[in-house]
């Protein structure tokens, strides 16, 4: 503690710490998961390709940008209060990934098979129940 900061100011810090516990876990899993699946996606777009019959190089360019979008949601989960701002954009993305995925099988954007049919749905509300954990993270922080 430096003489400019009081005990109280230090508590303030240690308990701020404590309360974004929630809100780490819950982006550290987004991230894990996240990441798992877009390494899944870009080395083994094949076989994801005809499970799901979707298209390999679409499933590489998913595979790239889940895989940084993980390394960036991980990167805010390591602080020790993550910054409200960049949780806020975490929270959008999820949820317009949520949206956007049930919109390319309702509209037809996307042509895959059965299984895709099932699990682009199944997927989103994962990515969904993430967006909800963390908005409620936020607010025990009182953001």
């Amino acid at each position: 503690m430096t003489t400019s900061q009081s005990p109280a100011r230090a508590v303030t810090t240690q308990g701020r710490a404590e309360a974004a516990r929630p809100l780490r876990l819950f982006l550290g899993l987004d991230a894990v998961v996240t990441g798992g699946n877009g390494l899944i996606y870009l080395f083994a777009a094949g076989p994801v390709g005809d499970l799901l019959g979707l298209d390999t190089s679409f499933l590489r360019g998913i595979g790239v940008f889940l895989t940084v979008y993980g390394a960036l949601v991980a990167v805010l989960a390591s602080r020790p209060v993550p910054s409200t701002a960049a949780t806020k954009v975490v929270i959008e993305a999820n949820l317009l990934w949520a949206v956007a995925s049930v919109a390319a099988v309702v509209f037809g954007w996307l042509d895959p098979n059965t299984v895709g049919t099932v699990w682009t749905p199944l997927q989103a509300a994962v990515v969904a129940a993430f967006a909800v954990l963390q908005m409620n993270g936020l607010r025990r922080l009182g953001n």
